[in-house]
């Protein structure tokens, strides 16, 4: 090994980051796919976008960064999202400095929505928390639905249509996110408004995973609509639904006896306040 060094990711960085993920850590993902990825499209003053680990100017690991401002209680709240970790097997002993390098940025609240088994025990000595991931897992089924009754829409000028401030600013800053997918449920006066992204089980791209719902109640009442959907116009046939997200368990799914961890790191927040936008899930769909 020659001179090894931790650096903050910038953006002239970007490309060989996403090169380096590419072989090392998701092929499905193109090196150009990933260089977009780590790119959020919202706005954000963030101070990097990760750190890196070099070895006589190598990449020979990284772990991404997801930064965000979010409006919780009245108050502006910072938020960096630890994404995607890979450092190659000879360098695993420097694979904490990036870890700890995120970490020591003050001022944030940090999550950890995709830790993979072996980093949740690592997350746990620094004092990451669990999150509530209980999760559902529901069947697409063609339900007859009555012409009318319901309207479920992915358009852009629907959804902009319905939306309230606060929930247009969530889909402004994540309708170019790479792996979000958006649509908008009417019933009468209520809406929904849902996100969510192709998720894989067992290498199965056979799911889709719920990242935001807006009002949990009149989704809890289209969820058979909402599969039919999913099943029809996206031909996914099963939905992961965390209880967290959707407000509780739908009578038409069975509860899975272990859920994916997420964790968080907050000196003020409550579990209740964390939520997976503004993250690696909504940007890179692995």
């Amino acid at each position: 090994m020659g001179s090894i060094a931790v650096a903050p990711i910038g953006d002239t960085d970007i490309d060989r980051v996403g090169d380096f993920l590419h072989k090392n850590l998701n092929s499905r993902i193109s090196a150009r796919g990933w260089s977009e990825a780590i790119r959020p499209p919202w706005s954000v003053d963030s101070p990097n976008h990760g750190y890196l680990l070099e070895d006589d100017g190598q990449v020979v690991g990284a772990y991404l960064a997801f930064y965000s401002e979010r409006p919780i209680d009245g108050r502006n709240e910072r938020f960096c999202n630890l994404a995607a970790w890979c450092v190659l097997p000879e360098y695993r002993l420097h694979a904490l400095k990036l870890l700890t390098s995120l970490l020591r940025q003050p001022g944030y609240h940090f999550t950890d929505l995709s830790p993979s088994g072996n980093v949740v025990p690592i997350n746990e000595r620094l004092k990451l928390k669990h999150l509530d991931t209980t999760t559902a897992l529901m069947p697409n089924l063609p339900w007859p639905s009555l012409p009318g009754r319901y309207q479920i829409s992915s358009e852009p000028a629907v959804i902009e249509s319905v939306l309230t401030e606060p929930e247009l600013k969530i889909y402004r800053d994540h309708r170019h996110a790479r792996a979000a997918i958006h649509l908008v449920m009417i019933h009468r006066v209520e809406h929904c408004y849902v996100v969510f992204r192709r998720d894989r089980r067992r290498e199965l791209p056979l799911f889709a995973g719920i990242l935001y719902v807006s009002n949990p109640s009149l989704f809890a009442r289209m969820v058979g609509v909402f599969g039919r959907h999913l099943l029809l116009r996206h031909k996914i046939p099963f939905t992961l639904l965390e209880l967290r997200i959707v407000g509780g368990q739908p009578a038409v799914s069975m509860q899975l006896k272990s859920s994916r961890k997420k964790m968080f790191k907050s000196d003020s927040l409550q579990p209740n306040q964390i939520d997976d936008l503004y993250s690696e899930l909504v940007c890179v769909p692995f």
